[in-house]
């Protein structure tokens, strides 16, 4: 086993360790003491090692010393391998910053981030759910549906780097093809020359590809204006491949679209299970992971195990992603309130809620990190609630819950610590966890993604 990793100065010192267990983040924990080359000063210090497993002996170079820890990157495997390490898929393994996990079995990753999620709430809440649900699995292998895809320009070599961020550092590697993207995308190498044929070149910051179900966009952010030139070669390109173009200006958040200006800038997804269609920007927030997603909504809405005519609020709800379902779920003769803390977002809730000939859905813009006490969506009383944070949580959010009233809790979370800090709040508030587990969101990656109901003790 040789890893290509990021060149070390030569004085990092290489020993060799014998690793014992997994780290949260999936790399190998050893410590100094096993083995006769070890310093004696160092005895029992914890070392974290890339891409090394448990039951592995390896020859692991140092990359940072503190007091009470070493991090270090596998070099060479001295042993037999684990029984949990695979043959990565992707050629860019050890190079790019992106999948570090792909020489672990996928059902033992999976494994892994169901164990995270039990430590965090053991940990931070002093609580496991009363019943652990069976993990959703992404179906595909090339589950992205949307990527930021790096451009640097080498003034001395006249040449566009086109790549992701290496890891531990700034520098982009190239690639032709991510595994992981959807196959729809295809390779970029034919895109990486039309971008090196540029005469603007050096002005390209970086690329987006985004796409719905059928459509796929790509959006060149530029740091200065290029020249027409270019951009009818970009245009022309786009039409080539039947994708929508946009070109976003350096500092602004607005797209301008180049392939048809007349055409709103919208891509498209269904959720069949609930008859629902939403349109979105390319620069919106939407769910990356297109076999997972639908799952998930399915899981929250069963749990919440709505009924027609009940009341729901959707906090954090972005374009509506969950909105819709549960509006769907509860009938004309319910409610759901949608609140979000972008505007955009509020308004393009509303745009999703008319296109589908949902009425009894209403979406409001809050900073839930205030207070919102005094709105008059916040004191109507609900009987389910579905929370889906940021990666920093609900927390300001968790003094209102009494006021809602709700019975059931459906909690949506990218981050198993605050998942878990909050958890404990919510049982401070008279909830029960009863159900919990993890979503394969982002498979070959140390992203935990959760989802757990909290009822109402009598």
């Amino acid at each position: 086993m040789k890893h290509r990793v990021q060149p070390r100065p030569k004085q990092q010192p290489e020993y060799i360790f014998q690793v014992e267990s997994l780290s949260h983040e999936g790399r190998g924990i050893a410590h100094y003491g096993s083995h006769p080359d070890h310093p004696a000063d160092k005895h029992g210090k914890k070392v974290f090692i890339r891409y090394a497993l448990p039951g592995e002996t390896v020859r692991a170079r140092i990359t940072r010393e503190v007091k009470k820890l070493e991090e270090a990157d596998s070099l060479e495997l001295l042993s037999e391998a684990s029984e949990i390490r695979i043959q990565p898929p992707c050629p860019h393994f050890g190079i790019c910053g992106g999948c570090n996990m792909q020489h672990i079995d996928p059902d033992a990753q999976i494994e892994l981030k169901q164990n995270v999620l039990k430590s965090h709430l053991q940990h931070f809440a002093g609580i496991q759910p009363d019943e652990w649900l069976a993990p959703l699995r992404s179906q595909r292998e090339d589950y992205r549906r949307k990527a930021r895809i790096g451009v640097r320009y080498l003034p001395g070599k006249d040449k566009l780097v086109v790549g992701f961020r290496e890891s531990q550092s700034n520098k982009l590697t190239s690639i032709d093809r991510c595994m992981i993207l959807d196959r729809e995308f295809g390779s970029v190498t034919r895109l990486k020359q039309l971008l090196q044929s540029l005469n603007g070149k050096a002005d390209v910051g970086h690329i987006e590809l985004a796409m719905g179900d059928q459509e796929i966009a790509l959006v060149v952010r530029e740091t200065a204006q290029l020249p027409e030139q270019d951009v009818n070669q970009l245009r022309e390109f786009a039409l080539q491949k039947g994708w929508q173009l946009y070109i976003q200006p350096a500092g602004q958040n607005q797209l301008t679209r180049i392939d048809q200006p007349q055409l709103p800038a919208r891509l498209h997804y269904r959720l069949d299970d609930f008859d629902v269609e939403f349109g979105f920007d390319p620069l919106d927030f939407t769910q990356v992971n297109s076999t997972v997603n639908p799952q998930m909504i399915r899981l929250a809405c069963d749990l919440l195990q709505l009924q027609p005519g009940e009341r729901v609020l959707d906090l954090f709800c972005g374009l509506g992603n969950f909105s819709l379902p549960l509006a769907r779920c509860v009938g004309a003769s319910g409610s759901v309130v949608g609140v979000e803390g972008s505007e955009e977002m509020v308004q393009r809730g509303a745009e999703n809620a008319k296109i589908n000939g949902i009425a009894q859905l209403s979406f409001h813009l809050q900073d839930l990190t205030q207070d919102f006490s005094h709105h008059s969506w916040a004191n109507q009383g609900f009987d389910a609630l579905l929370i889906d944070p940021p990666r920093s949580g609900a927390e300001e959010v968790m003094q209102y819950i009494p006021k809602f009233g709700a019975k059931r809790i459906v909690y949506v979370s990218c981050n198993p610590a605050t998942l878990a800090r909050d958890a404990g709040l919510l049982v401070q508030q008279g909830y029960r966890l009863s159900r919990a587990g993890v979503m394969d969101m982002f498979t070959h990656t140390g992203h935990v993604e959760s989802i757990a109901l909290f009822e109402k003790e009598n």
